[in-house]
């Protein structure tokens, strides 16, 4: 009897002082306001279930029709729908490019969003969920990129971008969709009128969305050494009819008449936060993926806001959309800002060479899959772990700026990208997690948990 209750008392004691020395950690939903996303189109359908939900936002498509943000805030029914639907599940919805009911889910997702925004915004989030695929899973799906592993010497003279036309041919889908735009977009209506601009347009986001990326990207980005290459390259979407007209319209104009379309808005959006040029990342790139920008700048081809090469140069890599900044006024600062990120966009250029070289930056997604339901395990490790790798996010952008810093002979100072060297530097991350702990904190949190058995043990010798 007397052994039974000490080993119910030890029981006891163990589980009591492991919940002591193991952190406290909210799991599910609740972790910092996180949800599980979900597509826009079943967030509605949730949505319509619950009917406090499903009359505010009735209220709210209402407050939208016809009004600015301002006039619909000023209404308090309009302004309580919004805070309302902010706690639903359609305020962190999102979309898949490509998906059967694309157009509805981005129709849900504007009708929240385009009440959050203060005006008309020169980045607006983009409403597709963010791409985990890298170049290097299309290379490996990929038979033929850059003549990588041929002779360099054939390799040098090969037109890869006939090569990428040939491959396209030997796949049904791919040559089906290829023969469908190249017969739209060169078909004559009159001797004034070139073509039908709209049906080429839907024909091209119609092969450029159902061909497999291993295809269209070889077509698209496919690396040049001589001007004959490079001009079947800028041909590619036959620009004749998809890309040029008489005039060059403003390009502030032209992205106001995208932003009135909510496929047009989305690919602009999803555009922008993917290829966004960005000098705190190894790639330029803000998510260091070149798969997500080459992607989001293949979705934006078959609108008015469609983007192209400008040349025939084999060298020189810089594409735009046909637009100008003639005509600007006061505005003419913004419209030469957002014509740069086409024309001079580091991570646009580098996303494209690196695709025509068949070579990826090693980085691992930025944005793993989250697991709310499992803590992050809370180890001891040294202020700078031998086994950091490029899977640790945070890690591998500190490693970066910190490198370029010294390479670059900086003097030291208080300058941000110093300050945060030496904050990363002197802390320790938990592999798997976004928590940083203190070099000093391992071993105070070790213990309690060194305790256990030392009290355990004395209160079983009372009992006894």
């Amino acid at each position: 009897m007397i052994l039974a209750n000490a080993f119910c008392l030890f029981f006891f004691l163990d589980e009591t002082l492991r919940s002591l020395a193991s952190p406290s950690s909210p799991q599910g939903p609740e972790l910092h306001g996180w949800r599980p996303p979900v597509d826009c189109v079943r967030a509605n359908e949730l949505c319509a279930a619950e009917s406090n939900c499903s009359s505010r936002y009735r209220t709210l498509r209402q407050c939208l029709a016809g009004r600015d943000r301002n006039t619909m805030l000023a209404n308090k029914e309009c302004q309580a729908a919004l805070e309302v639907l902010q706690e639903s599940p359609l305020y962190d919805c999102r979309c898949k490019r490509g998906m059967k009911k694309e157009l509805q889910c981005l129709q849900i997702y504007w009708s929240i969003h385009l009440g959050l925004t203060e005006g008309e915004e020169f980045y607006e989030a983009s409403p597709y969920e963010p791409v985990t695929a890298r170049l290097s899973d299309i290379f490996r799906l990929a038979s033929i990129f850059s003549g990588t592993g041929a002779d360099p010497a054939v390799s040098a003279k090969s037109n890869h971008c006939l090569d990428a036309a040939k491959a396209c041919n030997l796949n049904d889908n791919c040559k089906k969709l290829r023969s469908s735009y190249i017969s739209i977009c060169n078909r004559e209506i009159s001797p004034t009128e070139r073509c039908n601009r709209r049906k080429c347009h839907k024909a091209l986001r119609q092969f450029f969305d159902r061909v497999p990326s291993e295809y269209t990207y070889r077509m698209l980005f496919c690396s040049c050494q001589d001007q004959a290459c490079a001009e079947r390259r800028r041909q590619t979407i036959l620009p004749s009819c998809s890309y040029e007209d008489k005039e060059k319209p403003n390009c502030l104009d032209l992205r106001s008449l995208c932003r009135t379309d909510h496929l047009c808005r989305s690919r602009l959006a999803d555009f922008h936060a993917n290829c966004r040029a960005s000098y705190r990342t190894l790639t330029g790139c803000p998510t260091d993926n070149y798969q997500a920008c080459l992607g989001s700048y293949a979705g934006m081809i078959g609108f008015d806001i469609t983007p192209n090469y400008v040349d025939s140069s084999p060298t020189g890599i810089v594409v735009s959309p046909w637009c100008s900044c003639r005509g600007s006024g006061n505005m003419e600062e913004e419209c030469e800002k957002f014509l740069r990120d086409f024309t001079e966009n580091p991570c646009l250029r580098n996303a494209i060479q690196a695709f025509g070289n068949g070579t990826d930056v090693n980085l691992s997604p930025k944005n793993p899959s989250f697991q709310a339901t499992q803590a992050p395990r809370v180890e001891k490790t040294p202020s700078l772990p031998d086994d950091l790798s490029d899977s640790t996010s945070l890690g591998t952008s500190v490693i970066t700026t910190c490198t370029s810093v010294q390479e670059q002979g900086l003097k030291a100072n208080n300058s941000k990208e110093l300050s945060m060297c030496f904050t990363e530097l002197t802390t320790s991350i938990i592999p798997g997690s976004k928590r940083v702990v203190k070099p000093n904190s391992g071993p105070r949190r070790a213990r309690p948990s060194a305790a256990l058995t030392a009290v355990s043990f004395l209160m079983l010798k009372l009992a006894l």
